[in-house]
């Protein structure tokens, strides 16, 4: 029984309000270290009608961003493939049937022309530049 009670007594009582203390500063200098929350870039995509509403967006280059996809198309799957210059997929986001929205996290990217497309419907593509 003491064992049990002195570690539970001493967490409740001096640790929660040291590492409270310590949390917080820690806590505020690792997301922007990590790049998930630094830049705060968002970029919105709608699908709507088996179409981008947008067809030409941008991102910052070599900086991680966040895309709010907005699917408008009820009952029917859409993703979010980005790719390079040569066909190279840099992303993919998961498929979301709609209507429904998501954020996905998309890792950092060199300065260039991407393109992004569903990989459920051919003939949804747009242009994605990456840059300063």
């Amino acid at each position: 029984a003491q064992p049990s009670a002195a570690p539970s007594a001493q967490p409740s009582g001096a640790a929660p309000s040291g590492a409270a203390s310590a949390a917080p500063s820690g806590a505020a200098s690792a997301p922007p270290s990590g790049g998930t929350g630094g830049s705060g870039a968002v970029v919105d995509i709608t699908a709507q009608n088996i179409a981008w509403t947008t067809t030409d967006l941008t991102a910052p280059a070599n900086a991680a961003f966040k895309i709010h996809f907005d699917n408008q198309d009820a009952s029917t799957p859409h993703n979010i493939v980005i790719k390079d210059a040569t066909g190279m997929v840099m992303f993919t986001s998961d498929l979301l049937t709609g209507p429904a929205q998501a954020d996905y996290s998309v890792p950092a990217l060199p300065a260039g022309t991407y393109t992004f497309v569903c990989s459920v419907h051919a003939g949804m593509v747009g242009n994605l530049t990456v840059g300063p």
